[in-house]
């Protein structure tokens, strides 16, 4: 049987236990507080970060993972004597990730057939298309076939999400002052989508619960759906946005999980949002 390894990035969110199961190799980007840098998945786990988060006047920052980290989990593929190896990186416009992993590729060109792919998300939008590959990888599928199912899936996902608090991107210098002040005191709650590869605004809401109802009026519009995921950054919100989506109809069962680091630096405290793949 064919044997693809397929290779992704800790932007993408997956469970432990799932990338763990699917045989999902995962290439860490680094996070830096200050002076202090942190490998994401391996020395900071969500809850360390959030609440590192909290405690800091000013934003963390990521970093693209090394062309030689790619490389290196392209040789663990090849000690495993897998017949190739597919990559599928976050947007490659939100991060130089996409081109670590292309120029790793090209240092190990010749000893592995290595295809990288633009997933064009970010977070569990990003992580359920992998784990979508990976499922198809372990039937024995292989490398063009992955490659073509990756490309097809990459205009069926989608993400929609709430900010709870304005204040990283305050802190980041996404919004000017006085707006952002405005909009702590009417307690304005931003909603985020997944637009061409980038993060755009898809409108507000007054209240907290407001915005919950309309992210899974979004959702419910799309389907119905391949798969789901709820993902949040120490949010309280969870068990009631679950309870938004629960009829939605969808071929695999929902993933709550963990947003980690990479786009919880820019998201802050308390996001929360829905990631899907159309059938």
């Amino acid at each position: 049987m064919v044997r693809i390894r397929v290779v992704t990035d800790s932007a993408c969110d997956i469970p432990e236990e799932i990338a763990r199961r699917l045989n999902i190799d995962i290439v860490s980007l680094s996070i830096r507080f200050g002076d202090e840098e942190f490998t994401d998945r391996v020395d900071l786990s969500p809850e360390a970060f959030w609440a590192k988060c909290k405690a800091s006047k000013t934003l963390p920052e990521t970093a693209a993972p090394s062309p030689g980290a790619f490389q290196a989990a392209y040789e663990r593929a090849k000690t495993d004597d897998c017949d190739g190896v597919i990559v599928l990186t976050l947007s490659a416009l939100l991060s130089a990730t996409n081109q670590s992993a292309v120029l790793g590729s090209e240092a190990a060109a010749g000893t592995l057939a290595i295809r990288v792919i633009d997933t064009k998300a970010v977070s569990m939008a990003q992580g359920l298309l992998v784990i979508d590959v990976a499922e198809l990888a372990a039937t024995g599928a292989d490398l063009d076939q992955l490659v073509a199912h990756a490309e097809s899936l990459v205009a069926k996902v989608g993400v929609v999400a709430m900010l709870d608090t304005l204040e990283h991107l305050i802190k980041g210098g996404r919004v000017g002052g006085a707006r952002a002040l405005l909009g702590q005191v009417l307690s304005i709650k931003p909603l985020l989508e997944l637009k061409d590869g980038v993060v755009a605004e898809a409108g507000r809401q007054r209240t907290r619960s407001k915005a919950l109802v309309a992210i899974a009026e979004v959702v419910k519009s799309h389907a119905p759906l391949k798969r789901l995921a709820l993902v949040h950054g120490a949010s309280s919100e969870v068990a009631a946005l679950e309870s938004l989506v629960a009829t939605i109809a969808t071929q695999n069962p929902i993933i709550v999980t963990d947003m980690g680091p990479v786009v919880g630096t820019h998201g802050g405290p308390g996001i929360i949002g829905l990631c899907w793949i159309e059938v």
